[in-house]
């Protein structure tokens, strides 16, 4: 199959918003071409947002050129086309990673006792197992272990990343007077073992509100929060993909 100019391989995975293909001479690594595609719910509500793929690649890019930069070990190789990256091949861990530092959204469902707004320190660290059938549960560090999800050695590398990553993130957030409310990322084993940050970080990864006020938030939830999905309401949701991307820009300018 060819896109551009780029020669992509047999089709290896397909999610929501990405599809995964092989490279057709390097067995190590494969390519990332991010979709259109916007769904909440668990699928429920879904939409296709021209140029979303191409903003989320650019997002992406930029998070993880960030990370490398600050010497975390990513799958991120480079982007190649405008809504394709190159990355290490792994195995993904069926886990998602979830920082918080401000109690908001379903923490609150999940803890009715909490106050909108508490504020963790340190960082929050929550494990979601990838189940769609199960609405991607809570689970423990002991309920990890014993599925053999992961080890118990590597769910603490993965809490101690996670927190790293947000911290990051949080400071090149606050450069541009956006508050990180919280943070999703996923892990791959590289055929030697080795953990890596991995999958997508992009605007459907996480909560931004400029300025700290919820009412301008610039994220997917502005989508899940939608009470009747429109044009122009998705007109006006494409133009905050773009300031995010805009912005972003901004984390590797120096570089």
């Amino acid at each position: 199959m060819a896109l551009g100019n780029l020669n992509l391989g047999s089709q290896l995975a397909e999610g929501k918003t990405k599809v995964i293909y092989a490279h057709p001479e390097r067995p190590d690594v494969v390519y990332m071409v991010h979709k259109d595609g916007l769904s909440a719910g668990d699928g429920a509500r879904r939409s296709t947002l021209p140029g979303k793929g191409a903003l989320s690649c650019r997002t992406n890019s930029n998070v993880f050129y960030l990370l490398e930069d600050e010497g975390v070990d990513t799958h991120y190789i480079g982007m190649v086309a405008e809504n394709v990256n190159i990355v290490t091949r792994c195995t993904m861990i069926p886990l998602e990673v979830v920082m918080r530092r401000i109690a908001t959204g379903s923490y609150l469902r999940r803890n009715p006792d909490i106050a909108e707004g508490t504020r963790f320190e340190p960082v929050l660290v929550e494990f979601f197992l990838k189940d769609d059938a199960r609405h991607d549960p809570l689970v423990t560090d002991e309920e990890i272990v014993s599925m053999n999800v992961a080890t118990p050695e590597e769910i603490d590398t993965m809490r101690a990343t996670g927190r790293r990553v947000f911290e990051i993130l949080e400071r090149a957030w606050a450069s541009v007077d956006v508050t990180l409310v919280d943070c999703k990322i996923e892990f791959g084993r590289t055929d030697d073992g080795d953990l890596l940050v991995a999958d997508v970080i992009d605007n459907d990864s996480w909560r931004i509100w400029p300025g700290g006020d919820k009412e301008r938030m610039l994220d997917k939830q502005v989508y899940r929060n939608m009470p009747e999905v429109t044009d122009e309401r998705l007109a006006a949701l494409l133009l905050k993909y773009q300031q995010v991307a805009d912005l972003t820009d901004k984390f590797i300018e120096e570089d």
